[in-house]
């Protein structure tokens, strides 16, 4: 339940996102959750790679390259998903950072309990 809660909270992020921004539009609901799946792959699987072959950069930066990190994972979803569009890299940008800061407000309300064991 904590996975889907955490889905959605970044599908709404995402759709959320979309309607500030007038550079980055997403088709529908359902396109926004196949986005957000697909960003949560990437950010798990490609991001840490990522962080750790730019990190000087990110050390120089104090982290702030991270963000750039994030637009580039952005901008790279919108490439192959129908429905997603991204305008540019620095809209990409931005967006990720809205998206960052509406998905820590959204898990600020889910707590994850640590009294289930969960069986994978």
């Amino acid at each position: 339940m904590y996975i889907i809660a955490k889905w959605l909270i970044n599908t709404m992020a995402l759709i959320g996102t979309a309607y500030l921004i007038p550079g980055i539009s997403v088709s529908g609901f359902y396109i926004a959750l196949i986005v957000a799946v697909l960003l949560g792959l990437l950010n798990v699987t490609f991001k840490p790679i990522l962080v750790i072959l730019t990190l000087p950069i990110n050390v120089l930066t104090l982290g702030l390259f991270t963000f750039i990190i994030n637009g580039f994972l952005l901008w790279f979803v919108s490439t192959f998903v129908q429905g997603f569009s991204v305008s540019g890299f620095w809209v990409a940008v931005l967006g990720a950072l809205i998206i960052s800061v509406f998905s820590w407000a959204g898990n600020q309300f889910i707590k994850r309990d640590n009294n289930q064991t969960n069986v994978y």
